[in-house]
């Protein structure tokens, strides 16, 4: 296998793991368990996994993920490869599981999760698309 062979492998697995953690969220939903908190943590490690994906394509792997963060932004968002709220989307993601991991005051609606969740979505499907388009996966499907 060739590095370029080991890369789009990656980017495969990493879009793979975005899918599986945006349905693990979705499930935690519809347990009902009133584990919103545990929703949001889903939906921004699923558009976290798909922006990993994507910054594999360039070669980039951040250590952390206000890196990651930013890498998206300069090397996607900037230079118009993506749409400007996907960085809007996942920085809102961002901060609301920061907020649920470490300021315990409020709690998170159920709307507030679905909400989270359906934007996890829409970024795992709008890189889903980019990485068909640039020829890094074959078909967008589930």
């Amino acid at each position: 296998m060739t590095e370029a062979d080991d890369r789009r492998q990656l980017v495969k697995m990493r879009l793979e793991q975005a899918r599986q953690t945006l349905k693990d969220g979705r499930s935690l939903l519809a347990a009902d368990m009133l584990s919103t908190r545990s929703v949001v943590n889903r939906a921004y490690y699923a558009a976290f996994y798909a922006v990993m994906a994507l910054l594999q394509t360039i070669g980039k792997v951040p250590r952390k993920h206000q890196g990651a963060i930013s890498l998206f932004e300069l090397e996607f968002v900037k230079t118009g490869e993506l749409p400007k709220e996907m960085s809007k989307w996942l920085r809102t993601l961002f901060r609301m599981r920061m907020d649920d991991d470490y300021m315990v005051m409020e709690d998170v609606t159920v709307e507030e999760a679905e909400q989270a969740l359906g934007t996890s979505e829409r970024m795992i499907e709008a890189i889903g698309t980019y990485l068909v388009k640039t020829d890094w996966i074959h078909d967008n499907g589930n």
